[in-house]
């Protein structure tokens, strides 16, 4: 899978937030340079909130990761090369971003949870 170089996008409707360079592709998650977009300033705190939250053994931080994440789902799409993603979960840390992505929706069973 040729992944590493292809550039992904994230956006609020038409608004670019950010790019994606893919630098590194371990399945089932790529990961790569992030370069915000001037739209990256109204949601970087909730990717900032969302990475904060992922202690898993703690049933509130899980509970309010999801709302977070939620949220995040609602004010952003992932789109490839190819076009828009329908499922992803992804993180944004400083200049990096890592994430997954199906083109089918994550099951109901909390597989959107990170597990890295």
């Amino acid at each position: 899978m040729g992944f590493v170089g292809q550039v992904w996008w994230v956006r609020a409707g038409e608004d670019p937030v950010g790019a994606i360079a893919i630098d590194d592709a371990d399945f089932p998650w790529l990961s790569g340079v992030f370069t915000p977009a001037p739209g990256f300033a109204a949601v970087r705190g909730l990717f900032a909130r969302e990475l904060a939250l992922t202690d898993w053994d703690d049933e509130e931080c899980r509970e309010e990761w999801e709302g977070v994440y939620d949220e995040i789902r609602r004010r952003v799409t992932l789109t490839a090369p190819g076009g828009p993603v329908p499922e992803f979960l992804l993180h944004i840390e400083a200049d990096r971003a890592w994430f997954r992505w199906s083109d089918e929706p994550f099951e109901e069973d909390g597989s959107t949870r990170p597990t890295g």
